[in-house]
């Protein structure tokens, strides 16, 4: 016999009810739930192996979010009509749960765990990836996969100057500031989020209100947790240790680590020196020291080195370059360093380096953005490229990964801020190139993306530029030192990786991972005033590589002009069929988008050459421009008849000129007068209203023969 499903239900404010259920779906897995807000229904499952592989190292966690297109009655628009990989937007969200989740698994636990997370009924206003952790976090505790907390996560959205916990996609379509926060009952552990240029104490608050809604969430988890009667986690096989070979390896190594590490040297030279560090250890042990203990060895080795490397920070102050903890590393920048591309720049920060592109295009090369219940274009598009060389490394070169995704990402949120609205016409693609790492690539990518837009002529109106902040503690006594502008290695033995962006007024992008428990506001509030000045001093060289953006794009970049035409010559302009607009963009070697805006017609022109520009706006100009009786045109003979000319004076509109208007002399016939194809000025002398059709003159642009009496215009 089936059990009875079991849930719990709580209210996230303005009598929005979200609900939690647990065993009706998916009762194989060791955890599943479904969580409903409205018509949005997730069902995350979780599964981990009862043991670890033979020789497993570290924790080998898989987090995948999926949208089922069948959720919000659409069928995939691939060429198999099926879901495919993920898309960069379930990649983004996977990881905003997988940061989350990670550190809630003891650390010498090494069974694989995968978590699925899967939208299988969509709202139209209710976004999912706010519900998505929370969804994760609950099969986790129905389970008995042995995790130390529960979490949660919500979206916070400021809109008006409220701020909304899990607003609807309407509501944040008008936010000025967005927001998720992942956290327990006591400590945050992951931020990411963009804003128009908010304040340090404004993103404290957002933080405040976002961990008073997660609790109300975790204490939803733990009832519902009580009421399945979960008893207690399970037993897991742990590593073996060896206190006497660890003693063995801080004898050998610890003053020596701490002399490398005290040297102030370069990346490689600091490397190269730990790696034979390793090696005479190893040797140390003796030629018949087995696998695995040589294994254990290096183990111990890395533990150790990340200890004293952080006690020597915290007692010393000292980093590993030699820095002070507030200081940033060397800057230097160029501009217009390519000459193909429309806008380039080389940011260099001590040993990272970004090499940006901005390519500007038509409208026709916007980005389909497609989710289960969204389909929209972006006209912004920033893709970060991660090679191995940029670290000494040789390794495949293959598709993105998330981490790419992911740092792309947090660019693109923060350069966006600064972007022109809709009615900029280009498409602007931005590549980052990291050619070389060593901590805070991402942050790179937005001075570079912010310097190569400005040298784009893109209108940006201010610099952004972005800093990477770490923090190492001791709990013991209490010591912590935030540094700005951290290392690769710092990254790796810190407790905190905190990114921030933004200009002068304000943070426009956010994204901060904690690894420890306890971080107060109060240290929260201390990080960020660092960050800023950090982000200061980075900005004030970025405005003198390049103060503004330039007036004009580069000569070889697309020329664009945009006219507004009357709704009703739309048609006109496209012809039956596309045949005029076909045959405009052929002869003039442009690109041309006709948007239908209200009661006007939006027409983007683009050209590589500044001549077919000038002529295809004179062309559509023609054609939507209404002739005016005394206006001087020119004009294209188009037809000879015996008793005159049909000629072209705008596109798409002819006038008879008469035989005895071409001429102050008197014409017999038209016999070698005119030709098919030949080019003269005429005037507009009339307008038949009942029939729509011109009368034309080119004598009267003529001088008068003197004693010449004037004639009267022949019908």
């Amino acid at each position: 016999m089936l059990s009875q499903p079991i849930s719990v239900t709580f209210d996230i404010g303005g009598g929005r009810e979200v609900s939690i259920e647990t065993g009706r779906l998916a009762r194989q897995a060791d955890g599943a739930v479904t969580v409903r807000q409205g018509n949005c229904i997730l069902l995350a499952t979780v599964v981990a192996n009862k043991e670890p592989k033979e020789g497993q190292e570290f924790f080998p966690l898989v987090v995948d979010y999926m949208e089922k297109f069948a959720a919000a009655g659409r069928i995939p628009g691939s060429f198999f009509k099926r879901e495919g990989k993920l898309s960069d937007y379930e990649v983004l969200v996977s990881r905003l749960i997988d940061r989350a989740l990670r550190p809630l698994f003891p650390e010498d636990y090494f069974c694989d765990v995968q978590v699925l997370v899967t939208l299988i009924s969509s709202d139209k206003e209710v976004m999912p990836d706010a519900l998505a952790c929370l969804a994760a976090s609950a099969a986790l505790a129905v389970s008995d996969i042995p995790i130390k907390e529960i979490i949660s996560e919500v979206r916070i959205g400021r809109v008006e100057g409220q701020y909304i916990v899990n607003p609807t996609r309407s509501e944040l379509a008008n936010a000025d500031m967005d927001f998720m926060i992942g956290a327990t009952s006591k400590n945050l552990m992951m931020v990411e989020g963009e804003s128009e240029e908010c304040s340090e104490e404004d993103l404290v608050k957002a933080l405040e209100i976002a961990h008073d809604a997660i609790r109300i969430q975790i204490k939803a988890q733990e009832e519902l947790r009580a009421k399945v009667g979960v008893q207690g986690k399970r037993e897991y096989t742990k590593p073996e240790q060896n206190p006497e070979l660890q003693q063995k390896v801080i004898d050998f190594a610890k003053d020596k680590i701490y002399q490398i590490a005290r040297a102030a040297s370069a990346k490689h030279d600091r490397n190269d020196a730990i790696d034979n560090l390793k090696k005479e250890l190893i040797e140390s042990l003796g030629e018949d020291a087995e696998d695995d203990v040589k294994k254990k060895a290096k183990k111990y080795f890395d533990d150790l080195q990340w200890e004293v490397v952080r006690n020597m920070i915290l007692d010393d102050r000292i980093r590993l370059d030699g820095r002070q903890l507030d200081q940033v590393r060397p800057l230097n920048m160029e501009v217009d360093i390519l000459p193909s591309p429309h806008g380039s720049a080389l940011f260099t920060r001590g040993e990272t380096q970004s090499l940006t592109t901005v390519t500007l295009g038509t409208p026709l090369d916007e980005l389909l953005v497609e989710s289960a219940a969204t389909s929209d274009y972006t006209k912004f598009i920033l893709h970060y490229n991660f090679p191995p060389f940029s670290t000494g490394e040789v390794k495949m070169m293959r598709a993105p990964g998330r981490r790419e995704v992911g740092h792309g990402n947090l660019a693109m949120r923060s350069l966006k801020q600064m972007m022109p609205g809709n009615e900029y016409p280009y498409t602007v693609r931005i590549v980052s190139d990291i050619l070389e790492s060593n901590g805070s690539s991402s942050m790179a990518t937005v001075c570079a993306g912010s310097l190569a837009l400005m040298d784009a002529g893109v209108p940006i109106p201010k610099h952004v530029s972005g800093v990477a902040m770490g923090l190492i503690t001791r709990a013991s006594d209490g010591k912590y030192a935030i540094l700005t502008d951290i290392l690769g290695d710092e990254d790796h033995l810190g407790d905190m990786d905190f990114k921030v962006t933004g200009t002068r007024e304000g943070i426009c992008g956010v994204q901060m991972d904690i690894k420890i428990d306890g971080l107060s506001m109060d240290t929260m509030r201390e990080a960020l005033a660092q960050a800023r000045n950090g982000r200061l001093h980075i900005l004030d060289a970025m405005y003198e590589s390049i103060a503004e953006a330039r007036a004009e794009v580069k000569p070889h970049a697309p020329r664009m002009e945009k006219l507004f035409i009357d709704k009703e010559f739309i048609g006109a302009v496209i012809g039956p069929q596309g045949k005029i607009i076909q045959e405009i963009q052929r002869e003039t070697g442009t690109t041309i988008n006709i948007e239908e805006i209200g009661n006007y017609g939006e027409v983007s022109i683009f050209s590589p050459a500044k001549e077919g520009l000038e002529k295809a706006v004179a062309w559509i100009k023609g054609i939507v421009a209404v002739p005016e009786v005394g206006s001087v045109y020119e004009a294209t003979v188009k037809g000879i008849k015996e008793f005159g000319a049909f000629v072209e004076f705008l596109p798409g509109k002819q006038g008879l000129l008469h035989i005895s208007e071409i001429s102050w002399k008197r014409l017999e016939s038209m016999e070698g007068v005119l030709k098919e194809g030949d080019k003269l000025k005429v005037k507009l002398i009339g307008i038949d209203h009942k029939t729509g059709k011109f009368k034309l003159s080119r004598k009267i642009l003529m001088p008068k023969p003197e004693g010449k009496k004037p004639e009267s215009p022949t019908s």
